[in-house]
């Protein structure tokens, strides 16, 4: 029997739905409560900090000894902005650790820090992308004089002359307004004093457990060896809990010092001001387009606003470089140029959310695309299909090979799907009645499963990638799997008890998967761009082919025939010569207890380990939505949604569908509702959810998916990723649709999300000049 590919419910849901899950706010009974004091200001010089002598009050002259966070990249002319622990004479943003307390409760922390008092002087601040760009700001680091932290150029001489000839020039720019990942369950730290081993077991919501590790092992100065670092449940991180925050380092500090146990747990004004953010980009773009709609040449300028500091360990990097690498999609992009930077403000740190630029950029690329057809007189379906990519392996123009995919196949479908024709034929019945509806779609490839390789390419000092797994059967006939990777409530442990299940012949419950624990799991990377069941998937799958050859060694030897002819299935290892048998459970307890009966069985193990670093595989969708626009307000009602989406082999259909479902209502988000908002002084407006916008389930529609499948050679294990392509193509689709509902207004939506403000405000602008 043949568990991949079957909707089998997920193995980690009973406890979860039983309420017996286990997250960081259930560790912190009995520990100390930390709550930290932050800056009110994004740029000041810090003259004084006082305080009653009756606090447990810590302050950076405290840890002059702490080595600051300090991720760095070796190319891109990356400037290395250290970041403090606590601020240390000068704050850089609203929402800035400068001083903790601690108490037996979070009632009493949070009482005492009211007796905290902070002098700040208030120095002059940027927080607005554009005008940093234009240079109307201070330097927020010396190092920086321009504020430019990381400049990657792909400069292409051979782009100019499609734009001086006689091609049509498509020439526009876009922006994308900062998000927060906004996961259920905010940051949270619980670290325990072990007093008999002097070591520390940190509990933490996290998705790179051993990578945290390091990275506070290295500021505090101590053997990695000293910390225990255990991931339990963890309620989403979407990106937001990859990086190391001075919160960690500070909360180990304390328990190492005091050799007691210290907890914080974030509240959600703290998540929305002070945990990264994301998204916030301006892109400059031309595009030249022959007659029939062929695009020849593609220039792009983009600017990426990362912050005040720069993220552990992917470095603020990560959106500009991204951005820069993957511009040009599933398209057949002749000639073309790009410039990326990250530029410094005095706002809360960027760091890699759900998508990390990729769904900026295929908003600019599909508005691009909408723009050519508008100017070109060609169905806009039709543009798009004389530009994808149609022959594989296909090398962009930035050197990154795209294996095998149904990129013209995803959009042929959606087109069966939709009916476009009956579609027009309503919307104009329907605008004759006042109503506004329209139709869009988005074409993107995701890049998933990549490796030490590309990582290494963006000059990366920690350079992350590959993932081990160590498996073993057990007396029992039982087997543990301990993973590298760790899960943030997307389904692996399920999906690799089903790789593993079909390998050993054996019911998926039969196997253990542990993970999220430095003590017990080997080395790793974590949770995080579209990888896991690529490369842990892969490094799962080696192993347990391991696994199975020394089982059927051993069964050969038990049963006496050629290990050839063993069969593992149903639990059993079966001789095909004679049908003879043995059941796993017993041929475990042969090997452990009574290997002096089959003397060739003395010294077999039953264990393996596999390791998996490929290049990257892409997975590829088409998304298509329907919108409803009430024009007098400014309200965007989505009525349908529809994905076509190829992700290789699928190994649990269901997990894919919650993943895509996910993903496109967090698309949405992007589009129509969220945004971190700081005024002109540079106060941070949205500190809480009734000022930052989230959709509920009235604002999400009924998500129709649709799979292809193309197998790939760039994944041992034929599955691609997925995780992140649903919000790569959520926001295009739906602003396109927005677009297309407004059509007979001549309007040109330009930026997300696209709010009820910004439809009437370009309402208003179109009447007023007519």
């Amino acid at each position: 029997m043949k568990w991949s590919g079957q909707r089998l419910p997920r193995l980690e849901d009973p406890s979860l739905l039983k309420g017996d899950g286990k997250y960081i706010a259930d560790l912190c009974k009995g520990t100390k409560i930390v709550n930290f004091i932050r800056s009110p200001f994004p740029n000041g010089i810090i003259k004084s900090i006082d305080a009653p002598n009756d606090i447990n009050l810590i302050t950076a002259d405290d840890i002059l000894d702490i080595n600051p966070i300090s991720p760095k990249l070796f190319r891109f002319g990356y400037k290395t902005i250290e970041q403090p622990i606590l601020a240390y004479k000068k704050v850089h943003f609203i929402g800035q650790p400068i001083a903790a307390v601690f108490e037996d409760t979070r009632a009493k922390a949070e009482d005492a820090s009211e007796r905290v008092f902070i002098d700040i002087e208030p120095l002059d601040s940027v927080t607005n992308l554009i005008e940093a760009i234009n240079k109307k700001s201070p330097s927020i680091h010396t190092i920086a004089p321009d504020n430019v932290l990381v400049d990657g150029n792909l400069k292409n001489e051979k782009c100019e002359p499609f734009f001086k000839g006689t091609y049509k020039v498509i020439n526009f720019e876009i922006r994308s307004k900062r998000q927060n990942a906004l996961p259920l369950e905010t940051r949270g730290i619980s670290c325990h004093f072990d007093r008999n081993s002097n070591r520390i077991s940190l509990y933490a919501s996290l998705q790179m457990p051993h990578m945290i590790r390091t990275g506070i092992a290295d500021c505090l100065k101590i053997p990695e060896s000293n910390i225990r670092v255990i991931t339990p449940d963890v309620g989403g991180g979407f990106g937001q809990k990859m990086s190391l925050y001075p919160e960690y380092v500070l909360i180990c500090w304390l328990a190492l010092k005091y050799k007691n146990s210290f907890s914080w747990i974030e509240d959600r004004r703290e998540n929305l001001i002070a945990s990264a953010h994301s998204r916030d980009q301006y892109h400059k773009i031309k595009g030249a387009f022959s007659e029939d709609g062929h695009l020849m040449a593609l220039d792009v300028n983009i600017f990426s606003n990362v912050g005040a500091f720069s993220c552990y360990p992917v470095t603020c990097g990560v959106e500009p470089l991204m951005a820069l690498a993957e511009y040009t999609g599933p398209y057949n992009v002749k000639y073309f140029s790009a410039r990326a930077r990250g530029i410094a403000t005095n706002t809360c740190p960027m760091a890699p959310y759900r998508g990390v630029s990729r769904p900026v950029v295929t908003f600019a690329m599909e508005r691009m695309f909408e723009k050519a057809a508008k100017s070109l007189d060609i169905d806009p379906i039709e543009i798009r299909r004389k530009n994808l990519v149609t022959e594989f392996p296909y090398k962009t123009p930035t050197g990154i090979i795209l294996d095998e995919g149904s990129y013209v196949q995803s959009l042929n479908k959606i087109e069966e799907i939709i009916d476009i024709p009956k579609f027009r034929e309503n919307q104009k019945k329907l605008l004759q009645k006042g109503k506004y509806i329209g139709l869009g779609i988005s074409v993107f490839n995701e890049r998933t499963g990549y490796g030490t390789s590309a990582f290494a390419a963006r000059g990366m000092e920690i350079t992350p990638g590959f993932e081990q797994t160590n498996i073993e059967m057990n007396s029992s006939g039982d087997v543990i799997v301990k993973i590298g990777a760790s899960p943030q409530g997307q389904g692996l442990k399920t999906t690799l008890s089903q790789i593993v299940a079909d390998i050993l012949g054996i019911d998926p419950k039969m196997i253990k998967i542990i993970h999220g624990d430095t003590d017990q799991t080997p080395y790793g990377w974590g949770t995080f761009a579209s990888r896991s069941i690529v490369i842990s998937g892969g490094a799962t799958k080696i192993a347990a082919e391991k696994l199975s050859k020394t089982i059927r060694a051993a069964a050969s030897l038990l049963l006496q025939c050629k290990i050839s002819e063993i069969k593992l299935e149903n639990g059993m290892a079966t001789a095909q010569n004679n049908q003879s048998n043995i059941s796993l459970k017993e041929l475990a307890r042969s090997v452990y207890h009574s290997s002096h009966n089959t003397k060739e069985l003395v010294g077999f193990s039953l264990d393996a380990t596999g390791s998996y670093d490929p290049d990257g595989t892409y997975s590829n969708a088409c998304h298509a939505a329907e919108v409803e626009v009430d024009i007098e307000i400014g309200k965007v009602k989505v009525n349908k949604y529809i994905v076509v989406e190829d992700a290789g082999r699928l190994i649990n259909p269901m997990i894919v569908d919650g993943q895509i479902h996910g993903g496109v209502a967090q698309g949405i988000a992007n589009a129509l509702f969220e945004e971190i908002v700081y005024d002109e002084q540079g106060t941070i407006l949205t500190t809480n959810l009734a000022d930052y916008l989230i959709p509920t389930i009235n604002e999400i529609p009924k998500i129709d998916i649709y799979h292809l499948e193309t197998i790939t050679n760039f994944s041992i294990t034929k599955a691609k990723g997925l995780g992140e392509g649903g919000l790569i193509g959520a926001p295009a689709a739906t602003i396109n649709a927005v677009a297309d509902a407004l059509l007979i207004f001549d309007v040109d939506l330009l930026e997300m999300p696209v709010s009820p403000e910004y439809i009437r405000s370009l309402i208003k602008k179109k009447d007023t000049n007519q």
